[in-house]
């Protein structure tokens, strides 16, 4: 379904500190769409430190989250966005790499205690991806955006 975030009442962020994006290679169109959107309301929201990182695939995003996060020793990373499409196929591919994506990517965030905003999208036509990734208010990259700075805010007023 498609959403449309208010953005009115995000939290304001003191201090911000890094987001990182990664993004995997596969139907850049979307995935950059996502991402530019992403990057607009951060920036917009205090945000200037902004990583990106272009992966083979979804696949790889658990293993570049956990080296950026294991590398952070000072802590200044906020939190990670992931961006990908996975279009449904003829084969068990799609299931396989939408799962092990989720799960490992869970996983990450679980042992580093740092919000992963999934919009790794699976979906059974590009034309799904197309309708989440336009230039308007439905693109995906505006809600995650949202996520993560609602995550580090409410981290934030928990955890000191």
């Amino acid at each position: 379904m498609k959403t449309v975030v208010d953005l009115s009442g995000l939290p304001v962020i003191e201090r911000p500190g890094r987001i990182e994006i990664l993004k995997s290679k596969w139907y850049p169109e979307y995935v950059e769409s996502m991402a530019e959107m992403c990057r607009q309301v951060l920036g917009d929201y205090g945000y200037r430190e902004i990583g990106e990182h272009t992966l083979p695939g979804s696949l790889e995003m658990p293993l570049a989250a956990r080296d950026l996060l294991a590398e952070d020793g000072s802590g200044a990373i906020d939190a990670i966005i992931c961006f990908g499409v996975i279009v449904k196929g003829d084969t068990l591919h799609f299931e396989m790499i939408s799962n092990e994506c989720m799960r490992g990517l869970g996983d990450v965030m679980h042992a580093f205690r740092r919000p992963i905003v999934v919009e790794v999208l699976p979906v059974f036509d590009i034309q799904h991806a197309a309708e989440r990734a336009g230039d308007d208010e439905f693109n995906k990259g505006i809600e995650a955006a949202a996520a993560a700075i609602e995550m580090v805010a409410w981290r934030r007023s928990v955890t000191g």
